[in-house]
């Protein structure tokens, strides 16, 4: 943490981002979140987590993923999957990767970054229904996958 941002300005950061992120309004509806991360050995990174409470809940480690929680946070290891973590977002799921009862169909975000200049890396075919993804990148190099599952 650099020296402009103290642990207590950071702390009442977060707790604003929390408190708007929760307000009604027309922020977009991204769905359950998650770090997917790149890593190298899924039984060491599956051993390393586990000291920080995180217990795995879906995937299968023989097939190289895993998804793993602590209370509402979620984190995924794929190991030779992808190079690089990637920030994921779930239209239509809560962080129990349940279905919501409504939610935001991943073709009408990806419409909606669109039609505010968001260059995608890869888009969701919006002749279709149901499952579907898109990425961006944001200007630091960052992945962002949205990812619709139902």
């Amino acid at each position: 943490m650099s020296s402009k941002m103290n642990r207590r300005s950071f702390t009442a950061a977060l707790a604003a981002g929390a408190s708007a992120s929760a307000a009604p309004g027309n922020a977009m509806q991204l769905g359950a979140f998650s770090v997917s991360l790149a890593v190298k050995n899924i039984e060491a990174s599956r051993a390393f987590y586990e000291k920080f409470g995180f217990k795995a809940f879906m995937g299968d480690a023989s097939k190289h993923w895993l998804i793993m929680r602590n209370g509402d946070h979620v984190i995924g290891l794929f190991q030779g999957m992808f190079e690089k973590n990637i920030m994921t977002f779930n239209p239509g799921w809560d962080s129990n990767a349940k279905k919501l009862p409504s939610f935001t169909d991943v073709r009408e975000l990806q419409r909606q970054l669109k039609a505010q200049g968001v260059a995608l890396q890869k888009e969701a075919d919006e002749s279709t229904t149901g499952p579907a993804s898109f990425v961006a990148v944001d200007p630091d190099g960052n992945t962002i996958l949205v990812d619709q599952h139902v």
